[in-house]
């Protein structure tokens, strides 16, 4: 509890009237007294964050369940039927899109600006007959059941409108001050007098600020959010162990400090603040503010749909222009680039160990745009993972920057794996374009990037107002991102990796000794190649489904993983040797039975390490894989492994009702105004 110790105390202090100062007027101590109740509330939520929807640990469940309610919320405060209508949480400028699409008296629509809060959020209770059809006015992440080459089955409502992962916090806090607000009163939230600070000062100052390297790192760990929080399981209550960080980060306290000091400050600090992290990412990506530009976004998939866009409004659709990224894609560099009007999109190959063919991106290159042996056909953009989020590996962007500018063609990363992970610099790389997430680097609050070539930005200036406008409405995500980016270059990239390295050949060594697992990407920890590796490792156990490992590492050891696709369909398919019958029986099935086919589909179960992970937290994911190798299998469920599917015949356990009242007491402490 030494953390929340810290988060507690560290907030008090923001309130703490200077001597000699006036006290609060009663305006005031209303508003302070809403932040209070705002803060302990968010702080709860903040300690189980994970993973929304796709994680398979206590605390993904918990998160779910938070973002879920908060929609019941929302309509509740609306005064909604349920029955009739849902919920949609979107940016300002996706609000808009999506509106558009609908009758004015077919829904209703509630903002954080409204309520006095800087989150940039809107919520669409939307009548559910009157939704769009067809594609969604987004793609990327999410929006899916299922992706093939040729073919894409479309998530239901409402994450088929929700690209990307969600600001999921941002929502909770969003609810939690819709319910604050009907007890104390509308105008409870407001700027305190008294309370402001420079942007420099809530950036760059904490209690950390004499440490740095390894020290801060070591120091780092013992700050997260959340620490040493204890879960049920089958061995009675243990630490929560996260390994599902490549899904998304927890938090720190020294970026928490900062979220609820920007709820407190004056809209010219707010403003501040979006002008400082502009520098903070130019410098920590070697992108010049003279020649880059930042736009602010909701995530790593708005980012890319916004930069579809300008490649879309440059080349027109009668262009034959064509867009080249690999099999090692995210649904949110893919889709975008499949349904981008006038554009074909090419696909790279991967070796077995998840790196692109160089050469034949080369080849692809020169046949395109120097010999022009595709008619008027020209490759345009280069759109690479900077990281692969299913086998951790790096590309190298900077070969990659170089062939592509030889051919006259423009180099797209999508960093949402990389900027935490491994050192980027965009000038030396030739990167015009590059996307990230700020909930994938230690700040889950909604807001990422697109950071660009201020030359590449094609667009008229009405809709570029209204892009930037949308992402710079979420002050609290921004100013989060920057100081999580300040923190990983006060701990240093070098460090960072080196830190990271260690850890994976360890987890590596680790699962060579486990009977029964088939380890998918670089396998040998003393591969020559390892250091151009993350912390992400994909594996399946041979005789027991994915989805049952994933279920016994949470049940027996606390620990959360994830299992399934990881939103990377056409690879893990590739690595699974799913053929088109094995897909086209999937289509099918998520047509006919899609809570069924679900539970069977082919995946695998990845570990994904972050900055809060050490040795210990590897030995003891080995421990219980260990005993997992060793309990008994059904016949069904061996079967269903060995064609790498999942199950649905999945045993009871008597765990399953302690994490339920887990679940249940964990809302309570976000949710309710008045806890037992």
């Amino acid at each position: 509890m030494k953390a929340l110790v810290q988060i507690q105390n560290s907030t008090l202090a923001l309130r703490r009237p200077e001597e000699g100062k006036r006290q609060p007027a009663k305006d005031d101590r209303v508003a302070v007294r809403a932040f209070e109740s705002l803060e302990r509330r968010v702080i709860a939520a903040l300690e189980t964050y994970s993973n929304v929807h796709r994680g398979t640990g206590h605390h993904s469940l918990v998160t779910t369940e938070l973002y879920e309610r908060a929609r019941d919320i929302v309509l509740d405060t609306l005064g909604l039927d349920k029955a009739r209508y849902i919920v949609i949480f979107c940016t300002p400028r996706q609000a808009e899109t999506f509106t558009a699409q609908l009758k004015p008296a077919d829904y209703e629509m509630i903002s954080t600006r409204e309520i006095g809060l800087p989150l940039g959020l809107r919520a669409i209770a939307a009548k559910k007959r009157a939704l769009p059809k067809g594609t969604p006015f987004q793609t990327g992440g999410s929006v899916v059941k299922s992706v093939t080459p040729d073919s894409v089955i479309w998530a239901d409502a409402p994450q088929r409108y929700e690209a990307g992962t969600p600001s999921v916090i941002n929502a909770i806090t969003f609810a939690i001050a819709l319910r604050i607000r009907g007890e104390i009163g509308t105008d409870c939230f407001r700027p305190l007098g008294g309370a402001e600070s420079s942007a420099a000062e809530i950036l760059r100052q904490d209690e950390l600020e004499g440490c740095s390297g390894a020290e801060l790192l070591s120091e780092l760990r013992q700050q997260l959010v959340g620490r040493d929080l204890h879960v049920p399981t089958s061995d009675g209550e243990q630490p929560f162990l996260n390994l599902d960080n490549a899904a998304s980060t927890p938090t720190f306290v020294p970026v928490w400090n900062v979220v609820s000091k920007i709820w407190r400050q004056s809209e010219k600090v707010q403003v501040e603040i979006v002008n400082e992290v502009k520098k903070v990412l130019a410098d920590f990506l070697g992108a010049s503010l003279k020649q880059y530009e930042t736009i602010f976004a909701s995530n790593t998939t708005e980012a890319l749909n916004i930069a579809s866009r300008f490649i879309h409004n440059e080349y027109g659709d009668d262009s034959e222009c064509v867009i080249v990224n690999s099999l090692l894609e995210h649904n949110s560099n893919e889709l975008p680039w499949r349904y981008m009007r006038g554009a074909s999109l090419v696909r790279l190959s991967v070796d077995d160990e998840g790196f692109v063919n160089i050469d034949e991106l080369e080849g692809l290159l020169r046949r395109y745009n120097r010999e022009g042996n595709c008619g008027r056909k020209r490759i345009r953009v280069v759109a690479i993972s900077g990281a692969s989020n299913v086998l951790g590996t790096f590309n190298d962007i900077k070969t990659i920057g170089r062939i592509a500018h030889k051919y006259d063609a423009r180099l797209l990363v999508d960093g949402a794996q990389v900027v935490a992970h491994h050192s980027v610099n965009m000038d030396e790389s030739g990167i015009d374009y590059l996307a990230l997430s700020g909930h994938k680097v230690y700040a889950p609050f909604g807001s990422g990037a697109l950071v660009v070539k201020r030359s590449l930005v094609c667009i008229g200036c009405p809709e570029l107002d209204k892009i930037r406008a949308s992402g710079e409405e979420n002050i609290v995500g921004i100013a989060a991102l920057g100081k999580a980016i300040t923190l990983l270059q006060r701990v240093g990239m070098d460090a960072i990796r080196e830190s990271e390295r260690s850890l994976v050949r360890r987890l590596l060594k680790g699962l060579s000794g486990i009977r029964g697992i088939e380890i998918f990407g670089i396998g040998d920890p003393d591969s020559r190649r390892i250091c151009q590796k993350g912390g992400v490792v994909s594996f399946i156990f041979r005789c027991l489904p994915h989805n049952l490992v994933a279920k016994e590492l949470s049940e027996q050891g606390g620990i959360g993983v994830r299992n399934g696709c990881f939103c990377a369909h056409l690879l893990v398919r590739h690595l699974l040797n799913v053929g088109a019958a094995g897909a086209l029986a999937a289509n099918a099935g998520f047509i006919l039975l899609p809570r069924l086919t679900r539970l069977f589909l082919p995946g695998l179960v990845r570990v994904s390490l972050g900055l809060e992970n050490d040795d210990n937290d590897v030995d003891r994911l080995i421990g219980v894989l260990e005993k997992i190798s060793g309990a008994r299998v059904s016949f069904i469920n061996r079967l269903l492994a060995f064609n790498r599917n999942g199950s649905p015949f999945i045993p009871s356990t008597g765990v399953q009702g302690k994490m339920e009242e887990y679940l249940k007491t964990r809302v309570q402490k976000v949710f309710s105004l008045h806890p037992a």
